[in-house]
């Protein structure tokens, strides 16, 4: 079998994560001619359809699902093969402090976290998981080094310096059995007309809440709730849609009832991850190479 090449990788994330050619061409900066050959190539070399291509942009097989995992961890294993070969593991020591909030927890730090504790096994991690508030008000006080958590929407952005890591582009949700889930793109205002389930957590809903109010539009929100899984599981019965950023995004709910996402025509800002520290901190050995650890983990794909 023909060897699969790292640039096919980074390809196929690409398309995966942006869920089209085209975004995936604007993010790695090349020809969209370049992208596809790339992924039906990939296909070709595996023997297997990654992608449902519709009108709507390029959705994941289970099998594409599957092989996202495998390219992922191959991507990591790559950029730390680079870092020990660079010099061999640093021996850093110290503390490290770092906060996150309970959703990009689940999504954004076991692999950063798990990584970086095997390369510098003498530092020292803690971890504290809290609401966006509190964990600003650790930052500006110096009890915590540095946070992980959703970045463009701060409370208190003088005090703070952000580095994203992802910008993750807000998309409707919504059952297969939905009647908007005929159209290709939906506009604010087709989405406006139905009950919305709203997620109340890290801020998400400040975005959506301001996108709102800049078009005019009242939409009913039947619930509002902390829980992403109560969220999946009402719009995949058909309860109500969401509106929320893709990385969130899983195609079966824990009922198995699939959902469905729509691009939106209007230009919705992004719901972005990154790190947060304080400003004018001098930033600690440890805590500059956690800093450099995520970038090269954003960098491989891994981060979405």
């Amino acid at each position: 079998m023909k060897n699969i090449s790292l640039k096919q990788f980074r390809y196929f994330l690409a398309v995966a994560e942006s869920g089209s050619v085209v975004g995936a061409s604007r993010v790695l900066n090349i020809a969209q001619s370049a992208v596809t050959k790339s992924v039906l190539e990939l296909e070709d070399i595996l023997g297997l359809s990654l992608f449902d291509r519709t009108t709507r942009g390029m959705t994941l097989t289970q099998d594409g699902h599957r092989f996202q995992t495998s390219a992922r961890k191959v991507l990591a294993a790559v950029s730390e093969a680079g870092e020990i070969d660079r010099g061999s593991v640093k021996l850093l020591q110290g503390r490290l402090a770092i906060g996150v909030t309970s959703l990009v927890a689940g999504y954004y730090l076991a692999n950063l976290f798990s990584r970086f504790q095997r390369s510098h096994p003498s530092v020292e991690i803690q971890v504290i998981e809290d609401s966006p508030q509190f964990l600003e008000h650790l930052l500006v006080n110096g009890e915590i080094d540095v946070g992980l958590m959703v970045s463009n929407q701060l409370g208190d952005p003088q005090a703070l310096i952000v580095e994203t890591l992802t910008r993750s582009p807000n998309r409707a949700w919504l059952a297969s059995s939905h009647p908007l889930a005929t159209q290709p793109e939906l506009s604010l205002a087709d989405c406006a007309a139905f009950p919305q389930i709203a997620l109340e957590a890290d801020r998400v809903e400040l975005v959506m809440n301001s996108v709102w109010a800049r078009y005019g539009l009242r939409p009913h929100v039947l619930l509002r709730t902390g829980s992403l899984e109560a969220v999946r599981s009402l719009v995949g019965v058909g309860t109500g849609m969401a509106i929320l950023p893709s990385f969130l995004y899983r195609p079966w709910t824990l009922e198995n009832d699939h959902i469905e996402i729509r691009n939106l025509r209007e230009a919705v800002p992004s719901v972005d991850v990154g790190l947060v520290w304080r400003r004018g901190m001098s930033l600690a050995p440890v805590v500059a190479e956690f800093i450099e650890a995520a970038r090269e983990q954003s960098a491989s794909g891994r981060i979405r």
